[in-house]
């Protein structure tokens, strides 16, 4: 497991944030557990946030993965995925992502995904913009430069040319019918659909309890990643 999270209420300003994310490792924790201690933080520091939430977390994402290339000697050349979510007054909710954690929501029973997979086949032509290629062996899943299976994400000194730490961000009002949000890395999603984890996790009253069930139920169905997730209940 290479895998980091946060779940966590602070008062700021005013204000009640609920901040909640994934950061999935690979080739080592070191990138994740600076995500986990500086991410929110960035966004955060940027004056702008509360004026313009969407650019503040974009400019953090960009300064942070320069920050973590810039300390390649103590981080290493590992990197990371990312989502990332602030629950701001219990009412409006931030999403953002790089890579494929996931972010999914439950409104009125349904399931909403609120990040988007970035994938390799789906961004080819950007990578190969960007002087990379695309592979794609038998019995293997596509892979930049033959290497990372995803298009976006922080670190990856070696490949960083290729890939891009640009997130995709989403923003939602929050009603009386949304009730859940389920955060989870690629191994939970690989062997369950958006719908089955919303619904596994509104069984539950207590969201630890759930996020706890769904990763239990990724490793009976023999999901072969890392598996980390985080569940938000709303009042």
């Amino acid at each position: 497991m290479e895998d980091y999270h946060v779940a966590n209420f602070i008062n700021i300003q005013g204000h009640q944030l609920g901040l909640f994310a994934i950061f999935d490792g690979h080739m080592g924790d070191s990138v994740p557990a600076y995500l986990q201690k500086h991410l929110f933080s960035n966004i955060l520091k940027e004056g702008e946030f509360w004026v313009d939430p969407r650019r503040s977390i974009a400019k953090a994402y960009e300064k942070t993965d320069q920050a973590i290339l810039s300390h390649g000697s103590d981080l290493g050349r590992g990197g990371s995925t990312a989502v990332t979510a602030i629950l701001i007054n219990g009412r409006k909710l931030w999403v953002a992502n790089i890579g494929d954690s996931r972010a999914v929501l439950c409104r009125g029973s349904e399931a909403i995904q609120m990040s988007t997979d970035h994938e390799p086949r789906t961004e080819r032509v950007s990578i190969e913009d960007r002087g990379g290629f695309v592979s794609n062996l038998p019995g293997d899943v596509p892979r930049v430069n033959g290497q990372l299976a995803v298009s976006r994400a922080f670190g990856d000194k070696s490949l960083k040319t290729h890939l891009s730490s640009e997130p995709d961000i989403k923003e939602v009002t929050l009603d009386s019918s949304t009730d859940i949000l389920v955060l989870a890395s690629d191994g939970l999603w690989k062997v369950m659909s958006n719908q089955e984890a919303v619904d596994i996790a509104r069984r539950l009253k207590d969201p630890q309890k759930g996020a706890k069930e769904l990763t239990a139920e990724a490793l009976r169905r023999e999901s072969k990643d890392d598996i980390s997730c985080v569940v938000v209940r709303f009042r």
